[in-house]
């Protein structure tokens, strides 16, 4: 390494030291799943960064999906995925077969990469943190009313077992499974559960990682990135369809966090390198940030 690359490299530290003094023992959501997750270099590539920000003092949480997985193993046992609205429908054998994919599959394999890179994680079931009631039927695409089965939509978050796991220095790794009241388990979206958890724990930041860099006035151009927008004005992005599909649900439910306590919210791309660092850690950030 020559000295011009090593004053670059001590450059990016010394911009990196206010935040970490800024943000050591906050507590960070993230929420990491769709299509970021189907490639492993990616994934342990975030993996490696929330090690980061747990060795540097960050509180992280992470909540993660699993949908590919759970639609080859519905595959495999010869169910069809069928989706309303976006809403997987899921019977009696479906969740139990997302239950299976979710906490003895995904989680465990999460939980041994981070500890794997030095980190000190521990795998948790959405079912003894999140709290939720079954959907009620949808229209699907025949305009007809369907039952979705075993899916629901989060009401509220039980914290003492995440609460204990952070006292305690270990990063929760959360599945999208609710439990309602008598017991049942219920599939939920794990961008509501995110959202829900970070209102929860008051977290200084609830950070998605997709698979689109953020709030783009063109979807199409990243230069029209939104780099910072209140929550007062997302209203009026969606009714311009700046903000559409799948994106309404995520941003509404991340404005639901600011309101319930979480102080920032962040869209960021989470197959850019290392855009967890980027976003948290230098002046420009790589993604778009909301504030209440």
């Amino acid at each position: 390494m020559n000295l011009h690359d090593a004053a670059l490299r001590a450059d990016t530290l010394i911009e990196a030291l206010p935040y970490i003094q800024k943000f050591r023992g906050k507590t960070f959501v993230i929420k990491y799943g769709g299509s970021a997750m189907e490639d492993e270099g990616v994934v342990e590539r975030l993996l490696r960064d929330v090690v980061f920000l747990e060795a540097v003092g960050i509180n992280p949480v992470l909540v993660h999906g699993g949908g590919k997985a759970i639609s080859a193993r519905v595959c495999e046992a010869g169910l069809s995925a069928r989706f309303v609205q976006g809403l997987r429908v899921t019977d009696a054998e479906s969740i139990r077969i997302v239950e299976d994919v979710l906490d003895r599959h995904v989680n465990p394999h999460l939980v041994a990469t981070l500890n794997g890179f030095g980190g000190n994680a521990r795998g948790v079931s959405g079912r003894n943190v999140l709290i939720a009631e079954k959907l009620p039927p949808f229209e699907n695409e025949s305009g007809e009313q369907e039952d979705l089965g075993f899916v629901g939509r989060v009401t509220g978050v039980k914290p003492v077992e995440l609460e204990k796991m952070l006292a305690e220095e270990f990063v929760p790794v959360v599945s999208p499974v609710a439990a309602d009241s008598g017991g049942q388990s219920l599939n939920v979206n794990a961008d509501e559960a995110a959202a829900a958890i970070a209102g929860e724990l008051q977290a200084a930041k609830l950070i998605f990682l997709s698979d689109v860099p953020g709030i783009m006035r063109d979807r199409t151009d990243p230069g029209t990135l939104i780099p910072s927008v209140r929550a007062d004005d997302i209203e009026p992005l969606i009714r311009q369809k700046v903000i559409e599909g799948g994106m309404i649900p995520k941003i509404r439910g991340a404005i639901k966090a600011l309101k319930r306590g979480a102080l920032k919210t962040h869209m960021i791309d989470g197959r850019l390198p290392h855009a967890l660092l980027l976003e948290i850690f230098t002046n420009e950030g790589v993604g778009t940030e909301i504030v209440a």
